[in-house]
């Protein structure tokens, strides 16, 4: 770990924190929430072992990097503007992409807004979900799961900071990161986190360190700037109206845990496996359904994820 460099990098009017390792073709790598550049940690030594340049930034809102205080400045536009910056200042062309949860999320927009920038994309957990023009994304989670459903709750400003404020930041880092339940998560107005528990004992592949680690740096910046990509999900549904339609056309290989909440949503196993992925995602080339894994896949199973993501690259 003392091996990778850590550099601030200005670009579309932030300061962003990148964790960078090794020489030869990039990779860049974009984690989820509540996460940082440090859940790529494994892969960062590994890739880098290989042979490749790893690049993991800590996204806009998220750790050492700047974070705005207005949610209208987490829409995808803003996210994907910083990588671009990012990737211009590198004075890097084009990347292999590897992303995770929101860090997914990002890497569908930026391939659909600069395909030219990417080689491939290995992406985890969350499937490319095409625009729906009827349908705001967090009116039809809230018609789906109703007003507790995660992402609802999480959407009135103060309010989930309020359940955060009420733990201590290991604790918040614990819950999340353990979690096994594939239901979709709801979050009581009442009762907050109440039902929400961490797994007794860790899991091997999360230590007290690990713990540690994003507990300090979340302790710091509090959770709005994560929380705010939640806020400003209607918005950026409001800017991308113009790509509406549009397929991702880079490489793609698919990965996700069978206990992933994700891969549990009514209807996305039917989408995934009976062609309406590939509908969306025509050079889709493999999707891996990971036995016992659940949301945090690419640090529960790190060597896997990693020998996966290799074993694709390899090909470009």
């Amino acid at each position: 770990m003392e091996k990778i460099e850590h550099t601030t990098v200005p670009t579309n009017g932030i300061n962003m924190h990148v964790a960078s390792i090794g020489s030869g073709p990039p990779i860049l790598l974009l984690h989820g929430f509540p996460e940082l550049w440090y859940s790529w940690r494994h892969q960062l030594l590994s890739l880098s072992a290989l042979g490749y340049r790893c690049i993991a930034p800590d996204l806009r809102g998220f750790g050492d990097t700047d974070a705005p205080p207005n949610a209208s400045s987490y829409t995808a536009m803003h996210i994907v503007g910083d990588l671009i910056g990012l990737l211009d200042h590198m004075g890097i062309e084009q990347v292999f992409l590897v992303a995770h949860d929101w860090g997914a999320v990002i890497a569908w927009y930026l391939c659909l807004f600069r395909p030219d920038r990417v080689k491939c994309l290995v992406n985890m957990s969350v499937a490319f979900n095409p625009r729906n023009p009827k349908r705001k994304p967090v009116d039809g989670f809230r018609a789906l799961f109703g007003d507790d459903f995660y992402m609802c709750r999480f959407q009135e400003p103060g309010e989930a900071e309020a359940y955060f404020g009420g733990l201590d930041t290991a604790s918040v880092m614990k819950m999340f990161l353990t979690g096994r339940n594939p239901a979709p998560p709801k979050i009581s107005k009442e009762l907050g986190f109440a039902s929400w528990k961490p797994v007794e004992p860790m899991p091997a592949w999360l230590s007290e360190e690990d713990i540690n680690y994003f507990a300090s740096k979340f302790s710091k910046t509090g959770f709005t700037g994560g929380l705010n990509y939640y806020r400003a999900m209607n918005l950026t549904w409001e800017l991308t109206a113009p790509w509406t339609g549009v397929q991702i056309k880079v490489p793609v290989k698919f990965i996700v845990g069978d206990l992933d909440i994700t891969y549990n949503i009514p209807g996305i196993k039917e989408y995934i496996h009976n062609g309406g992925f590939k509908s969306q995602v025509p050079f889709l080339q493999e999707v891996v359904i990971v036995e016992g894994a659940a949301h945090f896949i690419n640090q529960e199973k790190a060597e896997e994820c990693s020998a996966h993501i290799y074993d694709f690259i390899k090909k470009f």
